[in-house]
C-alpha cells in the first residue's frame, strides 16, 4: 500500500505487532498526550522517561490515565536522556522520542561514544514527511535539524535515507530531486557539483531503489508546468517524491515554512542510529508528536 496521507499509517500499523516507544524527559503535555493517543489506537507500548510527579500531574491535566504507560523516574532531562538511550540499548524499546529536553541534549545521549546508539562510520540525518496542502502527495526531504553543511557523501548518505523511507511508506520507486539554485550543472556552485555527482551515481546504480535528478531548482522539483516551461524533460520534475536540500538553512527555513505559513502536517526522525528517533521541535503539535510516532513505528 503506498501511503499518500499521513493517517494512513495507522491504517497499515494497526495490522501489525506493537512497536516499544521509550520517550525522554516525556513531561511535556504534547508528548504525553500524543504517546497516549498513540497507545490507545494499539500501535505502541510507551514508556515515559522523566519527573514521576510532573509527568502525573500532567495526565490528571489532560485527562490522560499515567497507567497505560509504564514511568521511568528520573529528576534531570539530560540524565532522562542517557538512561533512555541506556533502555534502548538493553533492549526494552524499539525506538526513541524526544521529550522536552533541547535538541543538542537529545542527540549528545545518542552520540555518546561509549553509551549512545551509533555504530562506527555511522551518518545520522534528519528526514521529515511531510502532507502539503497544495502539493498532490507525501514530501519527504532532508536535513533540516542535524548537519548544517552535508559534505557528499553526507548528502548520498541522506539520498539513501529518503529513498529506504519511501519505501517503508509504500513508494516502490521514489522520485527524488536533488535542490539547487539552478537547474544547470554549475561547478562553482557546490550544490549544483554534488547534485550532478550523486544523478550520475544513481544512473550508474550506485543508489538503489530510486530515481535521482539533479541539480534541480525548486520550482522545477514541485511543478511539472516550469518545467516545461524550461524545457526540462524529467519524470522527477513536478511529481518528486523527495527533496535533498544542500544545506540546514533551506530545509529549515522550507519545514518552518509549511508548519507556520501554510499549516500543514508533517513527522520527522533521525535515521542512522540502530533505532528510528523521534525528533520534532519542542513547539511542534500533539498531532505532529503523534505522526512522527507512527513513522518511526513503520521504520522501527
Amino acid at each position: 500500500m503506498e501511503i499518500r496521507k499521513l493517517d494512513q499509517m495507522f491504517e497499515v500499523l494497526g495490522s501489525r505487532a506493537k512497536k516499544r516507544l521509550i520517550a525522554a524527559w516525556a513531561i511535556d503535555a504534547h508528548t504525553i498526550v500524543a504517546v497516549a493517543q498513540a497507545v490507545k489506537m494499539g500501535i505502541i507500548e510507551g514508556t515515559l522517561v522523566g519527573d514521576e510527579p510532573t509527568i502525573k500531574r500532567v495526565c490528571i491535566e489532560h485527562s490522560v490515565d499515567p497507567k497505560i504507560f509504564r514511568i521511568v523516574h528520573c529528576a534531570g532531562d539530560t540524565a532522562a536522556a542517557a538512561l533512555a538511550v541506556e533502555m534502548i540499548n538493553k533492549g526494552e524499546g524499539d525506538f526513541l522520542m524526544k521529550g522536552l529536553l533541547s535538541t543538542d541534549r537529545y542527540m549528545r545521549a545518542i552520540l555518546n561514544k561509549e553509551r549512545g546508539l551509533m555504530d562506527p562510520g555511522a551518518i545520522l540525518s534528519h528526514v521529515t514527511v511531510a502532507e502539503p496542502l497544495n502539493y498532490h502527495k507525501l514530501l519527504i526531504f532532508g536535513d533540516v535539524a542535524i548537519i548544517p553543511l552535508p559534505d557528499l557523501n553526507q548528502k548520498i548518505a541522506i539520498t539513501n535515507y529518503l529513498i529506504k523511507t519511501a519505501h517503508f511508506l509504500g513508494i516502490e520507486q521514489p522520485k527524488v530531486g536533488l535542490l539547487a539554485a539552478s537547474e544547470q550543472t554549475l561547478p562553482k556552485i557546490p550544490s549544483c557539483a554534488d547534485a550532478a555527482i550523486i544523478s550520475k551515481m544513481a544512473h550508474r546504480g550506485q543508489i538503489k531503489g530510486g530515481i535521482v535528478e539533479g541539480p534541480l531548482a525548486m520550482d522545477l522539483i514541485i511543478d511539472k508546468e516550469s518545467a516545461q516551461i524550461k524545457g526540462m524533460n524529467s519524470v522527477v520534475c513536478g511529481d518528486a517524491d523527495c527533496i535533498l536540500f544542500p544545506n540546514i538553512e533551506a530545509g529549515n527555513t522550507f519545514y518552518k515554512t509549511l508548519v507556520k505559513l501554510l499549516k500543514s502536517e508533517l513527522c520527522a526522525i533521525v535515521m542512522g542510529a540502530r533505532v528510528p528517533c523521534v525528533l520534532t521541535s519542542r513547539g511542534d503539535s500533539e498531532q505532529s508528536k503523534l505522526y512522527s510516532i507512527a513513522l518511526a513505528a513503520m521504520l522501527a
